[in-house]
């Protein structure tokens, strides 16, 4: 396939910013009239803002959808001036512009069943401006899709659309990291889910000696001290093999976020540099049973007795906790029941033994099943006058705990849209070459239009979602607030992996049901993608309060 700049590229690029242009006002009205229904004396009232969650949560898709866009279509142009785009890249911005804009225009869904319109904002706008109408008109037509399709089966070894405008450097940490999963990951990932196995010490070992846990810790504690976009291609191609392995890091990235954006110069010389080499594995001790993105009403209490404090309470939803070596535990210090009282504890323990998953004094738990998410286990976890030392409070000042988890937002919603990029991208692969190898009615399923339908729009979203979450690393990079950015990657990423493995399933029929094919598992590890880092309506919420902010 030819590799240089096209002028029906360079067409289609103006037109797409050109639509962009066109819906702008529309936005901005959707925005100005919640802001009339949501704001008091000038400030949002939470009162107020919850009476219109819905339409609240709306605009959060529509300004999702339209930086989705505007991203999409800046990747375009870095391609063309650096005369890298294909005939692929042209099919992406065309049916992704124009399905986006039919959405926009017409409806967004939310979730399944909830479909947020232009008219729930009061707007009903008259006829779409030229550039939308033609892109509305013939963007996302059965060629277009039928042309992406064929060009996904010519380039079925290189599908990973949205990638190619980084520099040389992201490029060689992907092959990188591609070759490991492809050898030492995906042959395996499927035996470990069906089994429900950790991921085998080896894995992590391995890992460690590549330096996946410390990635983005600075030199001088012991880390490589690469960017939160190195962080994005590394995380999505561990979670292209299995969403397990991609997910391994994560709880490494909170813990020395926490411990750099709020711990003492001590505890960072004392922790970061085993977090980087991977001699400790840390988990994030923060749910509790009865909270869920709550936090504020969190329980579990911390009750200091001279150089000892002592924890008392539940959690749940604890990732890899028998074979942590740290919690990052986020417990109540103060009196009330607010944010204010809370801290952050860093809790050692002994890595659990095939006898006994918590062999620590003063703490017990028990496994929950699950559908998906498998190779670390989920844990609840019990604590009674389990002790750790004062001097493992983080930043040892109490009452500052909801400060520093806040903190690690941006870099841990970023890292979990690269996930749901890996588990997409995935999902698209499969499908691909299920769908290239069943023949049905004499042909390959391939050849029928809502297959390859469904495959052009899986790369089309994948793109997009793809170009937001480098966006955020971009803006995390450069040390701009980004919580905005993230918000947006992760809301659109975890749908896009959710409908990604949906459909394919749906390519693989009856078969896909079926446990013993991978896409079974892919759609498993899809769905938690919306609920945890924050569910996609906590999600919406911080978006929405950030645009109106």
């Amino acid at each position: 396939m030819s590799s240089h700049p096209s002028p029906l590229l360079e067409d289609i690029i103006l037109l797409c910013l050109e639509a962009l242009e066109e819906s702008a006002p529309l936005l901005a009205e959707a925005k100005e009239h919640l802001r009339s229904l949501v704001c008091k004396d000038g400030r949002i009232s939470a009162t107020l803002l919850e009476e219109h969650q819905y339409i609240a949560h709306g605009l959060s898709w529509f300004s999702t959808y339209y930086a989705g866009m505007d991203q999409l279509v800046n990747w375009c142009q870095s391609l063309v001036l650096n005369r890298k785009s294909t005939k692929i890249d042209l099919l992406i911005l065309q049916i992704g512009f124009a399905e986006y804009l039919s959405q926009f225009y017409t409806g967004i869904s939310m979730s399944q069943g909830e479909i947020i319109r232009l008219s729930a904002f009061e707007i009903n706008p008259e006829a779409p401006g030229k550039a939308t109408a033609l892109l509305l008109a013939c963007g996302n037509s059965d060629i277009a899709r039928k042309a992406l399709g064929e060009a996904l089966a010519r380039d079925s070894g290189s599908l990973t659309f949205g990638a190619d405008g980084l520099d040389e450097e992201y490029t060689m940490i992907r092959e990188q990291f591609r070759k490991f999963t492809e050898k030492r990951v995906s042959p395996f990932a499927h035996e470990w889910h069906l089994k429900d196995e950790l991921i085998p010490t080896e894995i992590i070992t391995e890992m460690g000696e590549m330096g996946v846990f410390g990635l983005t810790i600075p030199e001088a504690y012991g880390g490589f001290g690469m960017s939160k976009t190195a962080m994005c291609v590394v995380t999505e191609e561990l979670a292209r093999g299995y969403i397990g392995v991609g997910s391994l890091g994560t709880r490494s990235e909170i813990a020395a976020e926490l411990i750099l954006g709020g711990g003492t110069e001590a505890q960072k010389e004392k922790w970061l540099p085993r977090i980087a080499d991977a001699s400790l594995l840390p988990t994030a001790v923060f749910t509790e049973p009865n909270t869920g993105s709550d936090l504020g009403s969190l329980r579990t209490r911390a009750k200091r007795n001279g150089d000892t404090y002592t924890i008392t309470g539940n959690k749940t939803w604890i990732t890899h906790a028998a074979r942590a070596d740290i919690m990052t535990m986020l417990v109540r210090t103060g009196e009330g029941s607010d944010y204010t009282g809370l801290s952050m504890i860093l809790g050692e323990k002994p890595r659990g033994t095939a006898e006994d998953d918590f062999p620590a004094k003063g703490m017990s738990g028990s496994e929950i099943g699950v559908l998906g998410y498998r190779g670390m286990k989920e844990y609840e976890l019990g604590f009674d006058s389990f002790e750790v030392p004062a001097e493992n409070l983080l930043g040892e000042v109490e009452g500052q705990g909801f400060k520093q988890l806040m903190k690690t937002f941006e870099a841990a919603r970023i890292q979990t849209a690269a996930r749901a990029v890996g588990v997409a991208q995935n999902a698209l692969e499969v499908s691909l070459k299920y769908a290239q190898d069943r023949v049905q009615f004499g042909k390959p399923l391939l050849a029928f239009p809502r297959v390859y339908g469904k495959l052009a729009m899986m790369a089309v979203e994948i793109a997009i979602a793809r170009q937001l979450t480098y966006f955020a690393a971009k803006e995390k990079d450069e040390g701009r607030r980004c919580d905005l950015e993230a918000g947006m990657a992760k809301l659109l990423a975890a749908r896009v992996a959710w409908a990604a493995a949906d459909n394919g399933v749906q390519i693989h029929g009856g078969n896909g049901f079926a446990m013993e094919y991978p896409i079974s598992r892919i759609l498993c590890d899809a769905r938690i993608l919306s609920i945890f880092e924050g569910a996609a309506e906590i999600q919406a919420n911080v978006i929405v309060r950030r645009l109106l902010g």
